[in-house]
């Protein structure tokens, strides 16, 4: 490529080789290879709904083992007694399919209330369960994925009372793992194949429902989300995990109204938790809410709703490294549904809803796979589904724009590139004296996008001066 001009005399303008075809006008940015390309989106994707249980499952779990580069799945197989069984899947990603292990036996007695953390340190899948069979006390259970498929260690009673919710994740600062149930939260330290507990601390003043997990590695600290027993309002608490016990901040209220369906997910780009839930107090909608952790407590932006209706939004969240996106999955009229919500300051805005067609949800539970840069929702319902979803994702990152195309240029054609203090006379319906900022999916917009990139102030309806 070679650059045309100076800087102080003639407006610049770039001689390059177009990678795929430049419409007239439109935004490009260059590549790793010194070719150009157009600023483009990719409309996101779903592979073919695929039966992991060909029964009803219920209390459905999932976490992503970063070992193995395995998803495993954990839930109640009703045609099996309600026993507990986890499947291991492996997700291909070059056609958004997933592929399934032979299910495995967990606890020979009927089991509720599944949630599941997995040790990144020791490499360890752990599953937390109501043991029916025993009292209802809160058990849990260590995994280890080998090939496809999954072997357990004997189970651990760390509730000896009734536990009809509970949740887990893990600390990675302090290489623990926190379980989350009705009454408070236990620090738990495995070793091989089991598991040991600190003292119960209490995150809430009264017993806890629908309680959702995860860990913020900005701040290191746990953040609890949950429905109070006493008002049904929403709740989150801020823990730190000290050796084998966990201490909690003071309780925030994120919603107050009757509260249900919680979902925590940690935003690692923006270093934010959202908040996602049913707002039962306002037609059960689903919302979503930005909260930033300071210290020991937490403080929250404007709840945005994403869905106007209930949404039965999963209990746990996923965030796409790929696309900086916060993943949903959730029930719309039935349907399995996705969408992307996308974290700026102290709210997020969320792209359109993505349905999977034909697949019946129910409760449905979310995770990313790193690996193949893909999310997973797994469903409950008879039989029992996977979907594998590819967000939306966009070449543009906040440093490869370079200008506007001077005209139009098909695929390894040489073009030329109106770039900084250039005016592209190839626009339509500009208002002139505004600043332009490009889109993900190639337009221009007067707001900026994430990621925030500025394209240039018009001068007219047709022309722009690049980057102004």
């Amino acid at each position: 490529m070679k650059t045309i001009g100076n800087a102080g005399s003639t407006a610049r303008k770039l001689e390059a080789v177009a990678s795929g075809a430049l419409p007239n006008g439109q935004p490009v940015i260059v590549n790793a290879d010194g070719t150009v390309s157009v600023v483009a989106g990719q409309t996101p994707a779903l592979g073919t709904a695929v039966t992991f249980n060909n029964a009803l499952s219920l209390d459905t779990s999932s976490v992503f083992d970063s070992n193995s580069n395995r998803v495993v799945i954990a839930y109640r197989d009703v045609a099996n007694s309600q026993h507990g069984y986890a499947i291991v899947g492996t997700v291909n990603s070059l056609d958004n399919s997933i592929s399934f292990g032979t299910p495995v036996l967990f606890e020979s007695a009927i089991v509720s209330a599944i949630g599941m953390a997995f040790d990144s340190n020791l490499n360890k899948v752990l599953i937390v369960f109501k043991d029916e069979g025993n009292s209802s006390y809160g058990t849990s259970i260590v995994g280890t994925v080998s090939g496809t498929s999954i072997s357990f260690g004997t189970p651990v009673v760390y509730s000896s009372a009734t536990t009809s919710s509970q949740t887990a994740t893990f600390d990675s600062s302090a290489n623990k793992v926190v379980v989350g149930y009705t009454a408070g939260a236990k620090v738990g330290t495995i070793s091989g194949t089991s598991i040991s507990y600190g003292s119960a601390a209490t995150f809430i003043g009264s017993n806890a429902s629908r309680i959702a997990m995860c860990f913020d590695s900005n701040s290191n600290k746990v953040v609890v989300s949950s429905q109070a027993q006493s008002d049904d309002h929403g709740y989150t608490t801020v823990g730190t995990v000290s050796g084998t016990s966990i201490s909690f901040g003071t309780a925030v209220k994120f919603n107050a109204n009757v509260t249900s369906a919680i979902n925590n997910t940690f935003d690692s780009n923006s270093n934010k938790v959202v908040v996602a839930y049913d707002n039962d107090g306002d037609s059960s909608f689903g919302t979503a809410i930005v909260g930033t952790v300071s210290g020991t407590s937490i403080s929250f932006g404007t709840p945005v709703v994403f869905k106007t209706a209930e949404s039965n939004v999963s209990q746990n969240g996923s965030f796409n490294t790929v696309t900086n996106t916060v993943v949903l999955a959730f029930v719309s009229s039935s349907t399995l549904a996705f969408i992307d919500g996308t974290v700026s300051g102290t709210s997020i805005s969320f792209g359109p809803e993505v349905l999977a067609s034909g697949v019946v949800a129910a409760n449905p539970v979310t995770v990313f796979d790193s690996s193949a840069g893909r999310t997973v929702a797994s469903t409950e319902a008879n039989p029992a589904k996977s979907v594998v979803y590819q967000s939306g994702v966009t070449n543009l990152t906040s440093e490869n724009y370079i200008g506007l195309a001077s005209n139009g240029y098909p695929d390894t054609a040489g073009a030329t590139i109106d770039v900084q203090g250039a005016i592209n006379d190839r626009q339509s319906g500009l208002t002139a004296g505004q600043s332009y900022y490009v889109q993900t999916d190639g337009t221009l917009g007067t707001t900026p996008a994430d990621p925030s990139v500025f394209a240039g102030t018009a001068i007219s309806a047709t022309k722009m001066i690049v980057k102004g």
